[in-house]
């Protein structure tokens, strides 16, 4: 089974989320959630990690972070591992609570982390029915959740001292009048997801800050072969994959770019392969591929994802191709 790869490296800053095994809750009530923080309190403590921002879903949870002994890896298996036991006591169950390994994205702090954290404030609003609300109705939402840092955000007097609010309310000058505003903002003229400009899966930065990452990053952390997001940090530049798959498939690279052709497959898995091997967006990507929209480039994406689980032709050649992509360990 692969692994995600883990980035790490002394105060790292990431994006930390967790869902439900199947989909499932995993809170049933108020005293799981008080529990879940009580957990994630004691597990800050014992790590030394810092909490910048939070919010608890009913199947899911998030989690800004950072770390300066470079251990979200540790920090994370003690803070699951003893959710997860006290959840299965109290319920009288067994086996997984959560869904897999937890997810995490490194994030550059100084042009991400202002903006993730009104992201991850704001997904109480993002949810089934009350997108339709209007702008004071959501507000008044947010305000009334209590399931988030929010509040210690909006008010000085409601802070809990195992969050850090110090350094996102800097990037407003350190008022709380200002963030308040920046959110409601979001709520009254919309808002951009930071995931426009996410690299290689696990990396949201600007450009050169993945430059930057790898430098900093501990080394024989695993093969590419174990964490196929390692391909992040060892960067192929896009017309590089256009140029191997065009030559795989004895076509043109033009033959590929064209928006109207008979090589869509071929095309979408391009597309595919730049997003995973480049550490360029969507966006980028479209740029590349012909002056395409980053919406068409996800959609298509989508697409051979989802036909690749069951269509042996597809899969072949994506093994074929990665393998003339990436290097050959030297071990």
């Amino acid at each position: 089974m692969t692994r995600p790869l883990r980035i790490d490296y002394p105060h790292a800053y990431y994006h930390v989320t967790c869902r439900g095994n199947e989909q499932k809750a995993i809170y049933r009530d108020d005293q799981d959630r008080s529990v879940f923080l009580e957990k994630l309190k004691s597990s800050l403590a014992i790590y030394s990690v810092r909490l910048h921002g939070y919010v608890l879903m009913s199947d899911h949870f998030h989690l800004i972070l950072e770390t300066p002994k470079a251990n979200l890896s540790e920090f994370m298996r003690h803070f699951n591992v003893s959710y997860t036991g006290f959840y299965n006591r109290r319920h009288r169950r067994v086996g997984h609570l959560y869904q897999g390994r937890f997810k995490a994205i490194v994030v550059e702090a100084d042009s991400y982390l202002l903006g993730l954290s009104r992201y991850v404030h704001l997904n109480p609003v993002r949810i089934g029915s009350m997108q339709r609300r209007d702008y004071k109705e959501k507000l008044k939402h947010l305000q009334q959740y209590g399931r988030s840092s929010l509040e210690g955000y909006l008010s000085y007097g409601k802070r809990q001292p195992w969050v850090v609010y110090d350094e996102v309310l800097g990037y407003v000058g350190g008022s709380r009048k200002r963030y308040a505003r920046y959110v409601e903002e979001g709520l009254q003229e919309g808002y951009g997801t930071p995931w426009e400009d996410l690299k290689g899966q696990v990396i949201l930065g600007e450009e050169g800050f993945w430059e930057r990452v790898r430098g900093k990053w501990r080394k024989g952390k695993g093969s590419v072969k174990e964490q196929p997001s390692l391909r992040v940090l060892q960067k192929i530049e896009a017309e590089e994959v256009l140029r191997k798959y065009a030559a795989y498939f004895k076509l043109k690279a033009e033959e590929i770019r064209k928006k109207r052709s008979g090589y869509r497959d071929q095309r979408g898995l391009v597309m595919e392969m730049m997003y995973r091997y480049s550490g360029i967006n969507q966006g980028e990507i479209g740029r590349s591929m012909g002056g395409i929209d980053y919406t068409t480039v996800s959609h298509e994406r989508k697409r051979i994802r989802e036909r690749m689980v069951w269509d042996s032709r597809l899969r072949g050649w994506s093994e074929d191709v990665e393998s003339r992509l990436m290097p050959k360990n030297k071990t």
